[in-house]
C-alpha cells in the first residue's frame, strides 16, 4: 500500500517558521514529482508549490513565492516545504501529493497523505 505521512505542522506566531515532512513509502516515489497543497476551512484545496523527481525544478504559488521553499531527499523518499515568514492566510490542512506528471493541479496526483495542521497566530 502507497502511504504519504506528513508531518511538522503546529501553532506559530505570525512571522514565525515551520518545515513540514513528507515521507513516502516505496522507492517509486524517487520518479514521482512531488507536491504540497493546503485547504482552510470553507475553502477550496489550493495549490503550494510542486518539486520534479530530480529536485532541480520546482513551481509556486504566488502567495508564497519567497516565503515556502519545497526540497526533495530522495534517498529517504521524504519532501519538505519550509515555511518562513508565516501570516495567519497560511493557516489551513497542507497535504503532500505525489504524480508521475506534476503541475499545479489536484487532479495530476494520484497519492495523497492525510495533511498536517498548520494554524498561524496574529
Amino acid at each position: 500500500q502507497v502511504q504519504l505521512v506528513e508531518s511538522g505542522g503546529g501553532l506559530v506566531q505570525a512571522g514565525g517558521s515551520l518545515k513540514l515532512s513528507c515521507a513516502a513509502s516505496g522507492r517509486t516515489f524517487n520518479t514521482y514529482a512531488r507536491a504540497w497543497f493546503r485547504q482552510a476551512p470553507g475553502k477550496e484545496r489550493e495549490f503550494v508549490a510542486t518539486i520534479d523527481w530530480s529536485g532541480r525544478s520546482t513551481t509556486y504559488a504566488d502567495s508564497v513565492k519567497g516565503r515556502f521553499t519545497i526540497s526533495r531527499d530522495n534517498a529517504i523518499y521524504t519532501v519538505y516545504l519550509q515555511m518562513n515568514s508565516l501570516n495567519p492566510e497560511d493557516t489551513a490542512r497542507y497535504y503532500c501529493a505525489a504524480g508521475s506528471v506534476g503541475g499545479p493541479r489536484a487532479n495530476q496526483y494520484s497519492a495523497w497523505g492525510q495533511g498536517t495542521q498548520v494554524t498561524v497566530s496574529s
